[in-house]
């Protein structure tokens, strides 16, 4: 069990779910479906909505479908579509042979806006959209009745047939729901249930000129797909009596709409219209930028599957709104990388190191174990030679009082190798340190003294002679404040995107085990942090993000706590 094992919140849906079950409401089934708008790339704040919905039907022994709710053509692209798909399916679900789109009930979404013209419970309205929002109201005053609310019902459905017909153009004409404008929740206030839209669809081509507003067309989606359980974000808490008002005046099929808080991420964006920002003004490299909470871009930065349906698991299902630190995030990856990814030794920023009294020309190799964690890994061999490279932040020339790392007349271990003493310092002409030379004690390979000495560092090292040179590209959080809205007054999130939130590393040097490394491939670069090959490697060339650091901030949190 590990450290936050016993702490897993508990789940607030299955509750409501089990007691259904046991009052045999929806006749012992569980449907659910993950509905996603295909207008950009799913985020994390997706995932805890896939995992929670495909994870209770799962539980359950019910079903979850995928649809994509494609009522808007004007920004929804088939590459979203694809993508969103990939996602799914990467995190570990299926939905089998249920692939649905809003747009496959288009005809039916029309015959239902018919019965209601025809019963008086929805009207043509002539008002522009801006005179709409004045005549709706504000949270502390009523609506005012449009002009055109009490048109007789053959005009409404002369009017409707029109507008589908393409006589009218863009904005001058929607279809409203006629319920209650004096209404304390402003979404019941007559709202808009379609708009003339004269743009192609990328299902229905040019079918269609009208579009129905998602609040219209979720709950009759949910209603023809026999979907028990329609799970939401709390967002939608105020549209829930709209959702009930459609589907009662309909007298259909009535799923029962379940509210949850959505994920909120610190040093993170989780909004779709802020990650087109990032995309086109080109603060990233695209969607799949490992800096981006985008599920591609997490995969592209060398998370796991697994380890994101463990950080959904863990955060639980709240019904209040909250921010989950990021740090829990990443102790799920390092818990799950930590059992799977292989141990490697790999120089960030090189120091060259010359062994004076090892061999020339007489390399070694020496036996490294895969991954401490699982002995089943087995070991691997790593050449050893008379030049090494070091990072150079584990070599001081005039060391503060807690730095053991390599100095001048220091001895430290070499992972696997031998102990060395360093004897010499080579500057260049800026007095800057390009070289080491040192001794090594023979007696010592393996990294163990006979004698039993101790060292207070091991370091790691690569072979000059054998060392693959590599692109490392080092990701921090992509803000610098931990809440995006936290912002100077006139300024917007992009004000404290953090300028560091790169650093490419252009002259690593890593161990020759890595030749092979394939795009997905995952490594702990010893004391450096896990780390996943990029797509961008090719023809020999290597490219690695950094997953993760090392340093794990929440497991201290949870010691302390």
């Amino acid at each position: 069990m590990s450290a936050l094992e016993s702490t897993r919140p508990s789940n607030f849906i299955k509750d409501i779910i089990t007691e259904d079950l046991k009052t045999d409401k929806y006749g012992g089934r569980v449907h659910t479906r993950f509905p996603p708008e295909p207008n950009g790339y799913l985020h994390i704040g997706h995932a805890k909505s896939i995992c929670l919905n495909f994870g209770v039907a799962k539980d359950f022994k019910g079903l979850c479908n995928l649809r994509m709710d494609d009522t808007n053509p004007t920004k929804e692209e088939v590459e979203y579509v694809e993508a969103i798909k990939q996602d799914v399916r990467w995190l570990g679900f299926d939905w089998q042979d249920r692939m649905f789109y809003a747009s496959d009930y288009f005809e039916r979404f029309y015959e239902c806006a018919v019965e209601l013209i025809k019963k008086g419970r929805a009207y043509v309205c002539d008002l522009s959209s801006d005179e709409v929002r004045e005549y709706r109201g504000t949270l502390t005053a009523p609506g005012q009745e449009s002009p055109y609310r009490n048109r007789p019902v053959e005009e409404n459905l002369d009017l409707f047939e029109r507008m589908r017909a393409g006589e009218f153009p863009d904005g001058s004409r929607t279809l409203r729901a006629k319920i209650d404008m004096a209404s304390g929740n402003i979404n019941m206030r007559d709202p808009v249930m379609y708009r003339i839209l004269h743009a192609g669809h990328h299902r229905t081509g040019g079918k269609w000129c009208i579009y129905p507003m998602y609040d219209y067309a979720h709950c009759i989606s949910d209603s023809i797909e026999g979907i028990t359980h329609s799970i939401c974000t709390l967002e939608f808490e105020d549209h829930r009596p709209l959702y009930d008002w459609f589907l009662d005046e309909l007298n259909v099929y009535h799923p029962q709409q379940i509210e949850f808080a959505r994920l909120n991420l610190s040093y993170t964006v989780m909004s779709k219209r802020k990650f087109i920002q990032l995309v086109e003004g080109g603060y990233v490299r695209g969607w799949d930028d490992p800096r981006m909470s985008t599920i591609s871009g997490l995969r592209r930065r060398g998370y796991t599957p697994e380890a994101i349906r463990n950080f959904a698991e863990r955060i639980g299902v709240a019904k209040r709104d909250s921010v989950v630190d990021i740090a829990l995030l990443e102790y799920c990856i390092r818990e799950d990388l930590n059992k799977r990814a292989s141990r490697v030794m790999a120089v960030l920023r090189p120091l060259k190191v010359v062994i004076v009294n090892y061999p020339e020309d007489k390399p070694e190799e020496l036996d490294a174990v895969n991954n401490p964690e699982d002995p089943g890994m087995g070991t691997r061999k790593v050449p050893f030679s008379r030049v090494i490279y070091i990072e150079k932040d584990d070599f001081r020339e005039d060391p503060p009082k807690q730095f053991f790392r390599l100095a001048p007349g220091r001895e430290v271990r070499l992972r696997y190798a031998y102990y060395i003493t360093c004897v010499d310092v080579i500057k260049d002409e800026k007095g800057e340190v390009v070289e080491l030379r040192c001794t090594y004690d023979p007696a010592t390979r393996g990294g163990d003294s006979p004698d039993g000495r101790k060292v207070k560092a091991t370091l790691h090292w690569v072979s000059a002679e054998h060392a693959l040179e590599a692109e490392v590209r080092l990701y921090d959080y992509l803000l610098t404040k931990p809440n995006p809205d936290d912002v100077e007054e006139g300024k917007d999130f992009k004000s404290i995107i953090n300028p560091g939130s790169l650093e490419i590393l252009t002259d690593c040097k890593l161990e020759p085990s890595l030749k092979d490394a394939r795009h997905g491939d995952k490594y702990q670069f010893e004391r450096m942090g896990y780390f996943c090959a990029d797509p961008d490697s090719s023809g020999g060339k290597l490219v690695f993000n950094r997953t993760v650091t090392l340093k794990d901030t929440w497991a201290k949190v949870q010691k302390r706590s």
